[in-house]
């Protein structure tokens, strides 16, 4: 089970176009639901259906990095913390996920970050406006490790298509994951993508960068041998 996550997908119907999740709620303490009413207003976005100005969202013209699935938050805040300089959108289906990512935004006074708890490809299409975005990151998506779930997996060729035309021309496309069959997938279709140049050569994966760090959920996989792969990918 990755971050955030709270999924079965055993019950759960294949979907019928790119979609960003599959829909479990799971549980939701009282303290995370509180975070709905008393952070909402301030750091969430709520879906409007077009494109918005980001400058007037975040109140300045600095770079905005999207994180899609941004689980129980860890690297979304610690993000927030670390590049000052930067602003923040997260996406992430995950309603308990989301409370607990509130409460910790309102603890470190994190006011350049904005969430959205609606499904990342929806939000893209009619939310964020072409060439809007600085950064993509994807870290450690759902791998839907059962042969017949692949075609389940959030990075397949319809949405590193739509990214490309969300990120601006020498942007970054970052993912990370720690199922090795997913990260050649990864690099399978991105690699095949003309609209993204491997920041490390065609075929091959990137170091970890300084921007991404290990969350608790990565350092238990570490321990136990899991490999971890992170790709990066410029906007050409």
């Amino acid at each position: 089970m990755h971050e955030g996550e709270d999924r079965d997908g055993e019950n759960s119907r294949p979907p019928r176009r790119i979609r960003s999740f599959v829909l479990r709620q799971g549980r939701i303490t009282d303290a995370q639901q509180r975070a709905f009413a008393e952070h909402w207003t301030r750091f969430g976005l709520d879906v409007q259906g077009q494109p918005r100005d980001l400058g007037r969202v975040f109140g300045n013209d600095a770079p905005v990095a999207l994180e899609i699935g941004f689980g129980n938050g860890e690297q979304l805040v610690w993000g927030a913390q670390h590049e000052p300089g930067r602003n923040f959108i997260g996406i992430e289906v995950h309603r308990p996920g989301v409370g607990r990512t509130l409460n910790a935004l309102a603890a470190a006074a994190a006011d350049n970050v904005r969430v959205y708890h609606h499904d990342a490809v929806e939000v893209l299409l009619q939310e964020l406006a072409p060439a809007s975005l600085d950064q993509v990151r994807i870290y450690f998506p759902d791998p839907w490790h059962k042969k017949k779930h692949n075609k389940r997996r959030l990075v397949q060729v319809p949405l590193v298509e739509l990214l490309a035309t969300r990120v601006r021309p020498g942007g970054i496309l970052h993912m990370a994951t720690d199922w090795a069959d997913y990260a050649e997938q990864m690099l399978a279709v991105v690699d095949a993508d003309a609209s993204w140049r491997n920041r490390a050569g065609p075929g091959s994966f990137s170091e970890r960068p300084a921007w991404r760090t290990r969350t608790h959920f990565e350092q238990r996989g570490l321990k136990l041998g899991h490999g971890v792969w992170d790709l990066l990918y410029q906007r050409v």
